[in-house]
C-alpha cells in the first residue's frame, strides 16, 4: 500500500512519550519529516529525532507545551519556517493520566487540578488545531488525528478527568472533519484499550505486577494477555500503525470517525 507520506511534514505532540515514539517512527519509515516536539525531555526528543532520521525520516525538535498558546504558536510557526508548511497533525500530548490504580472518588477531586487538566489538553488542542490549519488549508490538504482512549465509550471510575479530557477530543474532531472537509482535510481519531507501555505496566495492579515479576517474557505475555478476545493486549506499534494509515494519503475517504484499537476488547 503506498502510504504517500514521502516528504511530508508531521507535526506530533507528546513526541517522547510511549505512544508518541512509536509514532514518530512509523511515519518516519514511510520517509515523512517529523516536528519532534517536547515539553521538558530534550534529550528524549534527540533520541526520538535521531530515530526517525535513522529510519529514513528527517526531524526537528520543537518545544511544546500545551499550557501556553504562545508556545504552541512558536513552535508551529517554526516547523513551518523550516519546511513550508504542516500536511499531518497528530494530537497526542496529555496532561493528564488515566487508569489510575488508587483511583480518587469523583467528589473529593481537587477543583484546580480538573479545570487546570481540562485546560491544558482540551485548550492546548484548541490551539494547536488553531494554529495549523491555516496551512493545511493553504495546501489544501491534510491530517488530523486525535489520540484518545477507549474509556471514552465504558468509562473509567476514578479517571474521569482523563475520561472527560479524552471525550474533549471526539467532539472536537468530528466537527473539524466537518468544518475542513471542502480543504481536503481529514480528521479522526484513534481510541487504543489497553496498551502494553512503560506506563501501562506501571499502573497494572499489585496484583498482577507480583504474577510477572521475574518471569520470561512469554509467560509475562500470558498474564497480560488473558481474556482478550483477540489473545494479546495492543502494542503501541499497532496503534501508531492506525495513526500513519488515518494520517496518510491511503486514507482518502474516512473523516469524523473513531477508530477502536483494543482487539474486541
Amino acid at each position: 500500500m503506498e502510504f504517500g507520506l514521502s516528504g511530508k511534514v508531521v507535526f506530533l505532540t507528546g513526541a517522547t512519550s510511549s505512544m508518541g515514539a512509536p509514532a514518530a517512527r512509523a511515519f518516519a519509515a514511510e520517509g515523512a519529516r517529523v516536528a519532534v516536539t517536547y515539553h521538558r525531555d530534550t534529550g528524549g526528543a534527540r533520541r526520538v529525532a535521531d530515530e526517525v532520521e535513522a529510519l529514513g525520516g528527517k526531524a526537528i525538535t520543537v518545544r511544546y507545551d500545551l499550557t501556553r498558546p504562545e508556545v504552541i504558536t512558536a513552535a508551529v510557526e517554526e516547523v513551518i519556517a523550516a519546511w513550508g508548511g504542516i500536511d499531518v497533525l497528530v494530537l497526542n500530548a496529555s496532561s493528564v493520566g488515566g487508569t489510575s490504580v488508587d483511583p480518587v472518588p469523583f467528589e473529593d477531586i481537587p477543583a484546580e487540578h480538573w479545570t487546570a487538566g481540562l485546560r491544558a489538553d482540551v485548550e492546548g488542542a484548541f490551539h494547536t488545531v488553531q494554529a495549523v490549519v491555516p496551512s493545511m488549508k493553504a495546501r489544501g490538504w491534510g491530517r488530523i488525528v486525535a489520540i484518545s482512549a477507549n474509556v471514552v465509550v465504558r468509562g473509567a471510575a476514578g479517571d474521569e478527568l482523563f475520561v472527560v479530557a479524552k471525550t474533549a477530543l471526539h467532539g472536537l474532531s468530528r466537527t473539524l472533519a466537518t468544518e475542513l472537509a471542502p480543504f481536503g482535510v481529514l480528521s479522526n481519531v484513534v481510541a487504543p484499550g489497553p496498551t502494553v507501555t512503560d506506563g501501562f505496566l506501571r499502573r497494572m495492579p499489585p496484583e498482577i505486577l507480583e504474577q510477572i515479576a521475574g518471569r520470561p517474557p512469554e509467560e509475562v505475555k500470558r498474564v497480560l494477555n488473558r481474556g482478550k478476545p483477540v489473545g494479546h493486549v495492543s502494542t503501541a506499534e499497532e496503534v501508531a500503525n492506525a495513526v500513519v494509515f488515518l494520517g496518510s494519503a491511503a486514507n482518502g475517504n474516512i473523516s469524523g470517525n473513531a477508530l477502536h484499537i483494543s482487539g474486541g476488547h
